[in-house]
């Protein structure tokens, strides 16, 4: 009498298992592609460095900037756009000033982010002052480190 009550008990712990690794796989495919919704924006690399404090000391003349320590290399970035006609404004304004920059992709999930770069895109869109546009692109940065930096800690 007990062997009849093991086997249809052994079927449903079978079955319940399977079930259960088939929709934590379906769970895990709907979350990586809400993790896709973002954008590729382009960043104004302005130096790689070994050491923290040589970066500060070659870019102190830059009133505002950004890094991201990767592979114990420290990436330090002067601005930020997702527009292709800001870039290359962005990339003469450097140019003008003396620095070797290079355009780095680099893709942001931080919805926010993206959002206040469209208003800030559109400013510098409007203005060939270049007082304007290290102030717009300062404001970038620290909204930046507001909103997508500190998710990252």
């Amino acid at each position: 009498m007990k062997l009849k009550n093991i086997f249809p008990v052994v079927l449903c712990i079978l079955i319940g298992f399977f079930m259960g690794i088939f929709v934590l796989k379906q769970y895990k495919k709907d979350a990586d592609v809400v993790n896709l919704t973002g954008e590729n924006l382009y960043f104004i690399q302005i130096g790689v460095f070994s050491d923290e404090a040589s970066m500060k000391k070659t870019l102190e003349n830059f009133t505002y900037y950004i890094y991201n320590k990767e592979n114990n290399m420290y990436y330090a970035y002067a601005g930020i756009t997702k527009d292709e006609k800001n870039l290359k404004k962005l990339k003469d304004f450097y140019t003008n000033a003396g620095y070797d920059i290079y355009v780095k992709e680099i893709f942001t999930s931080n919805i926010s982010f993206i959002t206040v770069l469209s208003q800030y895109d559109l400013l510098l869109n409007e203005t060939t002052d270049k007082k304007i546009i290290e102030s717009i692109e300062n404001q970038v940065l620290t909204k930046y480190e507001e909103l997508v930096m500190v998710d990252k800690d």
